[in-house]
C-alpha cells in the first residue's frame, strides 16, 4: 500500500544578509501574498514561512487537488508531498515510489547529450543504469528528437527540452503521482501524445496530488481537494465543497 503521512508540517526559507540587501525590495518582490509570511527572525536574517502547520494523510485511491491563489504554498506543498524538501518542522512519512513532475528538468546537464541525460535523469528517479539504458528506445520514438539526441541539450529550443524531460520522467510508473498543472511540452501534435500519456500516468497511479488553478482538471481528476492560503490549510474536503470555497475566496 501506498501512503504519505505529514504531521504539523512547517517549511521556511531563511533570507540571509538581509540588512545589506535591501528588505524593502525583498518584501515588493514578493508580493502581498508573500508580505503576511515574512518574520523577522534576527536582526540579519528574515524569514519566509511557506507552509505553516499542515497535517494531511494520503492512501491508496486518494487523489487530491490543491488549489490557491498564487503563492498560498501548493508547489512547495507538492515538493513537500514528492520527498522533494524535508521539512524543517514536522515529521513526513512517505511509502510507495514516487514520481514528481514539478520539476521535470531536475537532474539534467545541460553540456551533455540527449542520451546521457536519459540515464542521468533514470538514475535520478531511481532506476538503475541498465534500466534507464533500457528506457532509451522508448524515450526515443516518443519524444521524435532523432539525432538530436546525440547533440548536447543546450543546443536545443525549450520545446525540445520539454519533450525530453517529460518523456524522461513519464517512463516509469510510480505508486504515488505529484503534479504541478498538466504539462505544456510542444506543438499540438506533440501535446495530444502527451496529455494521453499524462492520463495513463494519472489512472494507474495509487495517489495522486496535482495543484491546479482549472476546476476542469481538479474535477477530472480528483476525488478531493485542499485550499491552502498564506501557506495554511483553510479547508480539506470534497471536491465541490473546496472549489465553492476557493470561489469565494478569489471573489
Amino acid at each position: 500500500m501506498a501512503s504519505i503521512n505529514l504531521q504539523a508540517v512547517s517549511v521556511e526559507f531563511p533570507i540571509y544578509d538581509a540588512r545589506t540587501r535591501s528588505l524593502k525590495n525583498r518584501i515588493i518582490g514578493a508580493g502581498a501574498q508573500a508580505l503576511r509570511r515574512i518574520e523577522q527572525a534576527s536582526r540579519n536574517e528574515v524569514v519566509v514561512r511557506a507552509l505553516s502547520d499542515i497535517t494531511l494523510s494520503l492512501k491508496d485511491g486518494d487523489r487530491i487537488g490543491l488549489v490557491g491563489r498564487n503563492g498560498a504554498g501548493k508547489t512547495t506543498l507538492l515538493r513537500v508531498l514528492s520527498g522533494i524538501y524535508e521539512p524543517p518542522i514536522g515529521t513526513i512519512d512517505i511509502q510507495g515510489s514516487v514520481s514528481s513532475m514539478t520539476d521535470i528538468t531536475m537532474g539534467m546537464d545541460s553540456d551533455a547529450t540527449g542520451y546521457d541525460n536519459i540515464v542521468m535523469r533514470g538514475i535520478f528517479l531511481g532506476m538503475s543504469r541498465a534500466e534507464a539504458r533500457g528506457k532509451i528506445p522508448e524515450i526515443e520514438e516518443f519524444t521524435e528528437l532523432g539525432e538530436h539526441l546525440s547533440l548536447p541539450i543546450r543546443t536545443y529550443s525549450t520545446g525540445m527540452m520539454l519533450r525530453l524531460a517529460f518523456a524522461i520522467s513519464t517512463c516509469i510508473q510510480p505508486e504515488i503521482l505529484i503534479m504541478d498543472e498538466m504539462i505544456n511540452a510542444g506543438d499540438a501534435h506533440f501535446m495530444d501524445k502527451a496529455k494521453q500519456r499524462a492520463n495513463n500516468l494519472v489512472k494507474s497511479a495509487r495517489i495522486l496530488a496535482i495543484a491546479s488553478h482549472s476546476a476542469d482538471t481538479i474535477r477530472g481528476f480528483c476525488n478531493k481537494a485542499l485550499l491552502l492560503h498564506n501557506g495554511k490549510v483553510l479547508n480539506y474536503g470534497t471536491v465541490d465543497e473546496i472549489m465553492r470555497d476557493y470561489n469565494a475566496l478569489a471573489a
